[in-house]
């Protein structure tokens, strides 16, 4: 976790009384995550690979819930913690480390954490997890406790998906909501989160079933935004075009948001018609693994505060491209420290096209007139060392 870091709350101009506790709200499966670096190629069968460099750091939704809480959002998520090492050491990283609250949340006795693998180089990332389902979590759970689920015990057999036990019929009161959408799936949660109040944002993953049915999404009509890639976006829209798929996917949901890769994002707003493009910022990609992620966290905090639509994907951009430039995925989140220490540096660049520089100009408000000089110092993401 980053020092330092300017006690930034985006929200505070707009924070009430009444206003819920909590800003966003998420659930989903923890994963540990160990990053090997610096391999020159992707390893080749029946041979050694020696990495420069490793690291550990929670994955799954942890890479969302700490995105989300380093830019200032009162985050809670419900997840399942294995009682194992990994999983004392994911909950401290999160609850401790990053302040998000996990009331309700559980560990599993006898239940080992889900553990992906993930190897960078070139820019891409492959990867190798293993988990079983969660048991349902007990009648107690959601205490934040680390004995909860007295009874359970470790899933055995083929391994498969690792998949949250944590689906809360009553999730708490809060601005937002982050939603992973499954086809043929709806979650109660969702629906009960939308009729409380709370704005929730969509994210989706490649349609194993090859369906590619918008209707198979039945928590779509409960969501704000929905946040797919370009592909997703043309498969599901029978679209060639990723700014059609948006406009099409703006007749089924309030913002429809579609991530362009490098060439940045586009999005539509259903409501009023407006639509905005944002292009990519160019960096030297290290490791992609949680960029999505961070993404969709930028855009979260830009709704939240109410800014215009192209400052709010202007900054999921942003926040994404700086964190691809940090291996491991929620420890290269940027907080406001990184975003600050960024823009100090980006100013006093030569040759930087003013245009472009305007784009971000609504940093000036949000940002300390002094920052850290850039690059910053990061956490170093492994396990095991000790004060």
């Amino acid at each position: 976790m980053s020092t330092d870091t300017p006690g930034i709350d985006p929200l505070e101009a707009l924070r009430a009384p009444r206003d819920p506790a909590c800003d966003v709200f998420l659930t989903g499966p923890v994963f540990l995550d160990i990053i090997f670096t610096g391999l020159d190629s992707a390893p080749v069968r029946g041979t050694e690979s020696w990495a420069r460099g490793m690291g550990s750091s929670p994955g799954g939704v942890a890479n969302m819930a700490t995105a989300l809480a380093r830019l200032g959002l009162r985050t809670a998520l419900a997840a399942a913690f294995g009682d194992d090492h990994y999983g004392e050491y994911c909950w401290d990283a999160l609850e401790q480390g990053e302040g998000i609250d996990l009331s309700m949340s559980h560990t599993v006795p006898g239940w080992h954490s889900p553990v992906t693998v993930s190897m960078a180089y070139e820019g891409e990332r492959t990867m190798v997890s293993h988990g079983h389902e969660a048991p349902a979590p007990a009648l107690s759970a959601g205490t934040g406790s680390r004995a909860g689920n007295t009874g359970a015990t470790g899933a055995t057999g083929t391994s498969t998906e690792a998949t949250a036990p944590v689906f809360p019929q009553c999730p708490p009161r809060a601005r937002a909501a982050v939603a992973s959408l499954t086809p043929g799936r709806s979650e109660p949660w969702v629906a009960t989160a939308a009729r409380a109040g709370a704005l929730v944002f969509g994210d989706v993953g490649w349609d194993e079933t090859g369906r590619w049915d918008l209707d198979a999404l039945p928590d779509l009509a409960h969501c704000e935004a929905f946040l797919p890639n370009a592909e997703e976006a043309m498969r599901y829209t029978r679209t060639d075009c990723p700014r059609a798929a948006a406009h099409a996917l703006a007749e089924r949901v309030p913002l429809a948001v579609v991530t362009l890769g490098a060439e940045g994002a586009y999005a539509v707003d259903g409501r009023t018609g407006t639509a905005a493009a944002v292009p990519a910022i160019e960096v030297e990609a290290l490791d992609p693994t949680g960029a999505g992620d961070v993404f969709v966290a930028g855009f979260v905090t830009g709704t939240l505060a109410d800014w215009p639509l192209a400052d709010r994907l202007a900054f999921a951009g942003l926040t994404a491209a700086l964190s691809v430039q940090e291996f491991g995925g929620s420890l290269s989140a940027p907080g406001w420290a990184e975003i600050a220490a960024w823009w100090q540096l980006i100013r006093t660049c030569d040759r930087q096209d003013p245009a472009a520089l305007e784009r971000y100009a609504f940093l000036d408000d949000l940002l300390p007139a002094t920052a850290r000089a850039w690059p910053l110092r990061r956490a170093v993401p492994t396990i095991g060392f000790r004060q």
